[in-house]
């Protein structure tokens, strides 16, 4: 039985945890001066997120009224930045991101059956105007940095007739980045405004340390394993990871342990230093800290190391020192605190 199924099952039979029903009658609780930490932390992470997405929106407006090839690499650049920055929030899977399927917007993936390619071949050989409209009607594989990554990074797409700048192709590259800057701005709006009721609740404790068990788990099992080809069936593919257009598949995984890290980690520490768990502190940060050793070593495209049997001995390294943290934290915290992994739709089963 896997990690995940044996969670699930035993979040359908076991009570609810100490955390909660400790406090269940009482919403002031000492818990609270961790969540007022998570909620601070995480505003940073939205509002950088905004920032960047603002910033990429800016850069291909500005290089699709003045294309260049240095513009183009710029555009690249910024769009890098802001995928990143989504990277770091990617974990909080509650609150606004959950509203009008947020976090889908921002990153459709997985996708197998390469449905951004199809939806991008579809929009510019129409004929219909491409406006902010028509993207908002086209679904989340059209919204998010996938969709803008396929038109700045897709080979056989920038060796076509299509390529940027080409007219239709700027309106969808612009219409996109837009989309992405406003659901930026608005979560981090909608973030700030759900500070009343994120404080005010007690199960929003737990809430944010599953939010942070899933993240990791799905950057072992799905992020991790499956191109390399420990999941699934068995072989190695980098269509497998996410960001793979663009080269970005480690470099989105070290900023998506760099944000727990920074988001999640310093209340989290503190809440099992106050349980009196201070040895298992020391050990997740440690935890962390090895896992980010492997970076930058490994800020290069993952392909190549799945073609190399030498070189995939690096991500062997990442993968193992992954799991070490996961079972750090979903296993053993977990049980400490009495958090139970419960189902979380992001996990695509």
């Amino acid at each position: 039985m896997t990690r995940l199924t044996l969670a699930i099952f035993l979040a359908s039979s076991l009570a609810a945890s100490p955390l909660m029903a400790a406090n269940a009658n009482n919403t002031d609780t000492p818990t609270a001066e961790y969540r007022k930490q998570w909620h601070s932390d995480i505003l940073t992470g939205y509002q950088n997120l905004a920032a960047q997405s603002q910033a990429l929106a800016t850069q291909a407006t500005t290089y699709c009224q003045a294309p260049s090839s240095e513009g183009f690499e710029q555009t690249q650049q910024a769009w890098l930045e802001a995928f990143l920055a989504w990277q770091q929030v990617r974990f909080v899977d509650f609150g606004p991101v959950e509203q009008g399927n947020r976090a889908w917007q921002f990153q459709f993936w997985p996708d197998p059956k390469n449905l951004v390619a199809r939806k991008a071949s579809h929009l510019l050989k129409g004929d219909t105007p491409i406006t902010p409209e028509k993207v908002s009607e086209s679904g989340v594989a059209v919204q998010g940095f996938p969709m803008a990554e396929y038109l700045l990074y897709d080979q056989a797409f920038n060796n076509g007739e299509e390529a940027l700048p080409t007219g239709r192709s700027c309106k969808l590259l612009v219409a996109v980045t837009r989309h992405i800057a406003g659901n930026g701005q608005s979560l981090a709006n909608d973030w700030k405004g759900f500070q009343s009721n994120y404080l005010g609740s007690h199960q929003y404790t737990d809430t944010t340390i599953r939010s942070a068990m899933a993240g990791l788990e799905i950057l072992e099992e799905r992020r991790l394993a499956t191109p390399m080809g420990l999941r699934g069936n068995g072989k190695r593919s980098v269509y497998a990871a996410d960001a793979w257009r663009s080269e970005a598949s480690l470099a989105a995984i070290d900023a998506s342990v760099r944000g727990l890290k920074q988001s999640f980690l310093p209340a989290f520490s503190k809440l099992l230093n106050d349980r009196e768990q201070t040895e298992l502190a020391e050990q997740i940060e440690q935890g962390f800290n090895e896992v980010l050793a492997n970076f930058p070593e490994l800020d290069r495209p993952m392909a190549p190391l799945l073609a190399d049997d030498n070189a995939y001995k690096m991500l062997q390294s990442l993968y193992i020192d992954v799991t070490q943290l996961t079972s750090l934290v979903n296993d053993r915290a977990a049980v400490e605190l009495g958090v139970v992994r419960g189902f979380n739709s992001s996990d695509g089963d």
